[in-house]
């Protein structure tokens, strides 16, 4: 079980969210680059990078500071970044700079050709994301509920060639009251690709609930704020998550 840390980059800094609200943001470090060198040293084998002003005007906003990361850890850690990704050339520019993988969300679900584009062009480097409510997949930084079944779409994406799926029940993202595991293992099991759980996280006991169910294709899981705010000790997590893998 992969566990992952997240920084989200906003006017340059790293902030988390609740629930998504640009104007709800905590502010941790305005140095991403050495929060990520302090993961990797924490033992983190992948990062999850995400561009929340890239977000919400759908195109790059943070990457000179995304190039610092990759810089310092791209050659340490698999680094995979959502945010603005709208366009086959940003894709390839990104890749092209060392990230390892993309993340589609909102684009992938009101424009799925180019999810299918991307998936030909970068086979095994395109991740979808997909935020959902009550099992609804939610768009535009999780502003609007479309009538999508989660499952329904990412068994469509699948098809597409995503090499894994990012899922978000964004009730629970960035307010630690755990992961949703039932509703993680339902989509995992109705998928042959794996699935990362995301949102929720904030204790150990998630992180031994997840690899309870790991078999159930559950690859690896986002954590935020739990490991920010010190709920989780990031390395003792990782350690716990191969222990109870092996």
């Amino acid at each position: 079980m992969l566990l992952i840390p997240a920084i989200d980059l906003k006017d340059g800094q790293c902030v988390r969210l609740k629930q998504g609200v640009m104007d709800d943001a905590t502010i941790f470090s305005d140095d991403p680059v050495k929060v990520a060198a302090h993961w990797r040293d924490q033992g983190a084998r992948r990062l999850h990078l995400v561009d929340l002003n890239g977000a919400f005007a759908g195109k790059p906003k943070n990457l000179a500071v995304i190039r610092d990361i990759l810089d310092e850890v791209g050659d340490d850690m698999d680094v995979q970044l959502g945010g603005g990704l709208r366009d086959l050339d940003t894709i390839e520019k990104y890749l092209d700079m060392g990230l390892r993988y993309v993340i589609i969300g909102t684009a992938a679900v009101k424009t799925p050709g180019f999810l299918h584009d991307a998936c030909d062009a970068f086979p095994g480097q395109v991740i979808v994301g997909l935020d959902a409510k009550d099992g609804m997949v939610a768009i535009d930084g999780w502003a609007k509920l479309t009538g999508h079944n989660v499952i329904e779409l990412a068994k469509r994406f699948e098809g597409y060639g995503v090499e894994s799926v990012i899922y978000t029940d964004i009730g629970r993202d960035g307010m630690m009251t755990g992961v949703n595991i039932d509703a993680t293992v339902k989509l995992a099991q109705a998928l042959t690709i794996p699935v990362i759980a995301s949102g929720g996280l904030s204790s150990l006991d998630d992180i031994r609930a997840l690899c309870a169910v790991e078999s159930e294709g559950i690859s690896g899981a986002i954590t935020g704020r739990a490991i920010y705010e010190g709920s989780i000790d990031f390395a003792a997590a990782q350690t716990l998550a191969d222990e109870l893998s092996e």
